[in-house]
């Protein structure tokens, strides 16, 4: 009879053990779509976790004519870890994304690994208004502000590796409505102005504009925020979009980007950019103008060898039109061009380049084959220098989740 008694009892207790853990430390909630969502049993914390890498090979010939082989490019161009999510509440969300290659990190710039690409805190204060404190990307030209994972060619354009603004730290604003038949988007940022994962400051800023028109209504899936027309818009969908940026007392010769500055020799830099986007069944058209002014962007840094450091101030152009097939083929062209001013005439030469290239979509952006060749023309606006031209090929593997 004891036993009996001592075994009921065992297996009450351990019922009560397990449905006590079962209450407190229930499972949480996964999901599968854009990468991994884990969600916790209280629905108070959600994480989604996201990975992508870019292997890349290209090369680069000695002139036009000369096909030999100047410069080889083998590297993990990219190779990224994005964790997104909400916490507590759904209107309070999060971004973090890490990078890893060397490239990536701007190491040979900046003199150190610079691991953190994004680290913000955003709440929705409704559908049309949100505001942002951290790391992240500056409300830029349009192919900046998409995804270097959401491209139709190995990478971006020289205009944009030229004037963009890339990434700073400090608060950013965005509201979007509807005007009649017109949706608008309008996105600010006040930032420190020097850059991603910089640890000091000075008393000058960053002040950054960008306002979007769409009015044919938005795009299909965001649409306007990946290249080439993947969601096949039924009808046509056009966006406008107009930046500015004004750099007080920046450090780097890029602003946000670049080498430092020697010490003393800080400037404002003010950037002006258009863009238009088109698509419509396939079919899709961008292009933009970017533009930048300083004073005295010449900087000389070693007086005995006449040796510069400058900033850009010049002009750039990008036009870009593709065709996507229903096998998920896309044909790509693209014109490209940047123009210093005469002031920096003797120091860097006005470039274009001229690319063809096709992008084979296995799923989406997300998985992609990738490969272009480019004629690029460097001529020097002063003939202090020959004028010369290349051919470069670059091929791609995209994978990510």
């Amino acid at each position: 009879m004891n036993r009996i008694l001592t075994v009921i009892l065992a297996s009450l207790v351990g019922i009560s053990i397990a449905t006590a853990q079962n209450t407190i430390s229930p499972s949480p909630y996964f999901s599968y779509g854009k990468g991994l969502g884990i969600t916790s049993p209280d629905s108070l914390f959600m994480l989604n976790i996201r990975f992508r890498i870019q292997n890349r090979f290209a090369f680069t010939t000695n002139s036009e004519e000369d096909l030999n082989i100047s410069e080889v490019e083998a590297r993990v161009r990219r190779m990224r870890l994005r964790f997104d999510g909400f916490i507590y509440n759904p209107r309070l969300t999060y971004v973090i994304q890490l990078s890893f290659s060397r490239g990536d990190m701007d190491f040979d710039d900046t003199g150190f690994p610079n691991v953190v690409r994004d680290a913000i805190v955003l709440y929705a204060v409704n559908k049309h208004f949100s505001i942002g404190l951290g790391q992240t990307k500056l409300p830029g030209n349009r192919q900046r502000v998409n995804s270097s994972g959401d491209l139709q060619l190995p990478d971006r354009s020289i205009v944009n590796s030229t004037f963009n603004v890339d990434r700073d730290f400090g608060l950013q604003l965005q509201y979007n409505n509807q005007l009649g038949f017109m949706h608008y988007v309008f996105r600010g940022a006040l930032t420190s102005g020097e850059g991603r994962n910089v640890t000091r400051s000075d008393r000058g800023l960053a002040y950054t504009g960008r306002l979007e028109l769409l009015p044919l209504g938005t795009f299909t899936n965001g649409g306007d925020y990946f290249e080439g027309d993947l969601a096949r818009e039924e009808k046509p969908k056009i966006s406008v979009g107009l930046t500015y940026s004004n750099n007080e007392n920046a450090i780097r010769t890029g602003g946000q980007l670049g080498v430092f500055l020697p010490p003393g020799e800080q400037r404002d830099i003010s950037t002006q950019m258009a863009d238009f986007l088109l698509k419509y069944n396939g079919w899709a058209l961008a292009s933009e103008y970017l533009n930048r002014s300083t004073i005295n962007p010449a900087i000389l840094i070693d007086p005995i060898n006449l040796e510069y450091t400058f900033i850009y101030k010049g002009y750039g152009f990008n036009v870009q039109g593709s065709y996507l097939t229903k096998k998920n083929w896309e044909l790509v062209g693209r014109f490209s061009e940047v123009k210093p001013d005469m002031e920096l005439a003797t120091l860097t030469p006005y470039i274009k380049q001229y690319t063809l290239g096709t992008t084979k979509y296995v799923r989406g952006h997300r998985v992609k084959l990738q490969g272009d060749i480019t004629l690029e023309e460097r001529d020097w606006l002063t003939n202090s220098k020959p004028d010369s031209k290349n051919w470069q090929v670059r091929f791609q593997v995209e994978a990510g989740i």
